[in-house]
């Protein structure tokens, strides 16, 4: 029942959003959760929740008051944790620094947090071969340089993400 409250409140707050690929939003979010659940392990419903809404502050008008209110402050932390700032229309360079800080923070977040964000980019780089070059080229030199080392203190994730590298080796 709890989850299904995550469900859908994350189908009303991102509503029609298709992912870069086409598809529906939803289904990076119950690809991340399926990541926790079948990959990891991962029980905890406060993480599994969080999963499921990591995206909706940063993505929908949803805010962290809102989050808060319907699943409380440890689910709304969690989403607060992996949620990138605003960066206010600034320039490419800026919001790439912007992006960088954020994900540096990433190593002082809860071990909860940083299970959703390894989750979210396990969905989101196992089809980095169908986004255009630059993108591939960047999103995998962040993705080695700030979540690998997020990785290697969990053990199914650590697996996980070697054999991504390896299958993306042509992208160093």
């Amino acid at each position: 029942m709890r989850l299904e409250k995550a469900v859908d409140a994350a189908r009303r707050w991102h509503g029609d959003q298709k992912r870069p690929t086409g598809v529906p939003y939803v289904e990076h979010l119950l690809e991340a959760l399926e990541v926790l659940v079948r990959g990891a392990g991962v029980k905890d419903p406060v993480v599994l929740d969080a999963v499921l809404l990591h995206d909706v502050v940063e993505d929908t008008a949803a805010t962290l008051a809102d989050v808060e209110d319907a699943f409380g402050p440890e689910v709304a932390e969690l989403v607060d944790w992996v949620t990138k700032p605003p960066t206010g229309g600034r320039g490419r360079q800026a919001k790439r620094a912007a992006k960088a800080a954020y994900l540096r923070r990433l190593r002082d977040a809860p071990r909860e947090a940083v299970l959703v964000k390894l989750a979210d980019r396990v969905s989101n780089v196992q089809e980095l071969d169908r986004m255009p070059t630059d993108f591939q080229r960047r999103y995998h030199a962040e993705t080695v340089a700030y979540i690998l080392p997020l990785a290697e203190a969990e053990p199914w994730f650590a697996a996980w993400y070697a054999s991504w590298r390896e299958r993306f080796a042509h992208l160093r």
